[in-house]
């Protein structure tokens, strides 16, 4: 028996990691607690099994490995991109937004449900916050949604699913950690991202078209007294087209001095000119734009641009997602003392949830470490590496059995614990198969996404339940008795988006171009083409090596540094006859090596 348990040391640890975790003991301390007990275990039954390289000098290099975690500067973007979501979050940026999309999407079905997608996706590449997301659009959008009389399962969907988006969409925080478990760039893992968050942008908005056609009294448009912008759209086209066409201009007029980043230096000019515009017209009061083109314009600029600024500068590569992190930070305080909503408290809640974050994270890194110790001691990477490249199907069945194992720990684990437990067991076989590990990384991602969206465990259910009617009330508006939004439709509302997310996990499967677009074009070069031709160095003929003419030196060279041709190893330094000389009339004397040679 205690030679059984030798040999099988690596899988008896793994399933004991997780009974610890389905006791509910916290993530963290059952790394750790797991890995400590059977370091002690391993150590004893070192003796009985081959396979175990414990030892207790071993124990020396843990705080070489802890101290691996506390200098990581790939991490420190965590605190950095945290900050700045929840700062955001207090500036009633999120508010602003929905208000002004919603007036904007209005007048259509569905609108208000647009409107909450379209947000998200933006508070998604400036927060990068699940939390902040969830909650803040719970708050907002919910009660407006229920109050013009939208489906409340679709309604709990659509915004618990827009809040995941800032799992996928650069600047996550997921991708962040993925990138540092897989040991790739952070920038590459961005871009290769960016397109798969945009299309499950697209078919969250998709299934809502669908939706309002086949149950067209679940989400109605707003009623003509609700649109307090009023109309104003062609003035929002036509503002946008005269924009584009100074952007246009000015990437023409910058082209020669600035070559290709003209289109981004143009683009830059028009979204300024026509905001100093949208400002001017306001504050002036001089009414060339509509009201509803005013408010948009002022409105989604600064967002954008602090995209632009933590993105854009990441992926042009001005700044490391680190540094943009910190930019971000200080672009999300100056937008916040912008609006006059900068102060104490402010400053307090956004520092405390980023210093519990923060902490979060490391105590479950710390005990990954302590557990891959021993687990790594006790060949577990080897064995979890043979069962899964061993898999029936090649790469397929290893992809298809992967996802499905993320798929259901997701009920249980969220985002962080599965890429701190789960990604560096699975990365050592996928990389022996073949597969990139930045696509790999943005499919778990994606699948890693349902985390938040499971029934009953999802995070993203449980921030909008915090937020949602629990009990009937008035509304503020209308003054109509509101029912309360029950769990079970919360529930029902995400299941749809959790079957459009593992769409997206296949679509990923099926198109990887849509991710690997990051390596860029290339050169364009068939390596099968190339052909490389070595010279010769030496050898028979009159010809000498590298093509030139042997004088009787080393390499074919006249001269040769002097030294004699022919073997320096044969004996006494005598020269053999050359062939087409047997008689070896023109033998040299010997050099001297004793002393250096003269180059002269």
């Amino acid at each position: 028996m205690i030679e059984f348990i030798a040999e099988n040391l690596a899988p008896i640890m793994f399933v004991s990691l997780i009974v610890f975790l389905l006791l509910g003991y916290p993530v963290a301390f059952s790394l750790a607690a797991n890995g400590l007990l059977f370091f002690v275990i391993g150590v004893e039954l070192a003796p009985l099994s081959d396979s175990i390289n414990l030892s207790w000098p071993l124990l020396n290099a843990m705080p070489e490995r802890l101290w691996g975690v506390m200098s990581n500067d790939t991490l420190l973007a965590i605190p950095f991109f945290t900050f700045m979501g929840i700062v955001l979050e207090r500036s009633g940026m999120a508010e602003d937004l929905l208000d002004t999309i919603g007036q904007l999407f209005g007048p259509i079905r569905g609108g208000l449900a647009y409107a909450v997608i379209f947000v998200g996706a933006l508070l998604a590449a400036t927060t990068g916050v699940v939390a902040a997301s969830v909650i803040a659009m719970g708050l907002i959008s919910l009660p407006i949604m229920l109050r013009y009389g939208y489906d409340r399962s679709i309604a709990s969907g659509v915004i618990a699913a827009s809040g995941t988006l800032a799992q996928i969409i650069p600047p996550s925080l997921v991708l962040i950690v993925l990138a540092d478990q897989l040991g790739r760039s952070v920038g590459d893992m961005y871009a290769g991202a960016l397109i798969p968050g945009l299309i499950l942008t697209g078919l969250y908005m998709g299934y809502i078209l669908l939706m309002s056609f086949l149950k067209r009294d679940s989400m109605p448009a707003l009623p003509l007294e609700a649109r307090s912008l009023g109309s104003g759209v062609t003035s929002l086209i036509v503002a946008l087209a005269v924009a584009a066409g100074i952007a246009y201009a000015a990437h023409v007029y910058l082209y020669p001095t600035h070559g290709e980043n003209a289109d981004i230096l143009g683009g830059t000019v028009g979204v300024i000119f026509i905001y100093i515009v949208a400002l001017a017209d306001k504050g002036l009061n001089i009414n060339m734009m509509s009201r509803l083109a005013q408010q948009v314009i002022i409105v989604l600029i600064p967002p954008l641009a602090l995209i632009f600024l933590v993105l854009g500068t990441i992926f042009l590569g001005i700044a490391t997602p680190t540094e943009g992190g910190a930019m971000g930070a200080v672009g999300a305080l100056v937008m916040a003392a912008a609006k006059g909503r900068l102060n104490l408290d402010v400053m307090r809640s956004a520092l405390a949830a980023t210093t519990r974050l923060s902490s979060f994270v490391l105590f479950i890194l710390i005990g990954a470490r302590v557990f891959s110790l021993t687990f790594y001691g006790v060949n577990g990477h080897l064995w979890v590496e043979h069962l899964l490249v061993s898999l029936p199907g090649g790469e397929t069945g290893f992809l298809i059995a992967v996802n499905v194992l993320v798929f259901f720990l997701a009920f249980f684990l969220d985002f962080f614990e599965l890429a701190f437990i789960i990604v560096p067991l699975l990365a050592p076989a996928a990389d022996r198969l073949g597969i990139d590990l930045i696509w790999f990384g943005v499919l778990l991602g994606i699948n890693m996404q349902t985390s938040f969206m499971h029934p009953p465990f999802g995070f993203a259910l449980f921030y909008l339940r915090s937020v949602a009617a629990k009990i009937p009330y008035l509304d503020k508006v209308t003054g109509k008795r509101m029912e309360p939004v029950t769990t079970g439709q919360i529930y029902w509302g995400a299941v749809p988006f959790v079957g459009i997310q593992i769409l997206m996990v296949s679509l990923t499967i099926m198109f990887p171009g849509m991710v690997m677009h990051y390596k860029g074009e290339g050169s364009g070069v068939d390596p099968a083409t190339i052909k490389i031709e070595v010279p010769g160095f030496g050898g028979s003929g009159s010809g000498g090596g590298l093509g030139l003419p042997d004088n009787g030196g080393g390499l074919g060279l006249p001269g040769g540094l002097q030294l004699p041709a022919g073997n320096p190893l044969d004996g006494g330094g005598e020269q053999k006859p050359a062939e087409g000389n047997p008689q070896g009339n023109e033998q040299k004397p010997a050099t001297d090596l004793s002393s250096p040679p003269s180059f002269n």
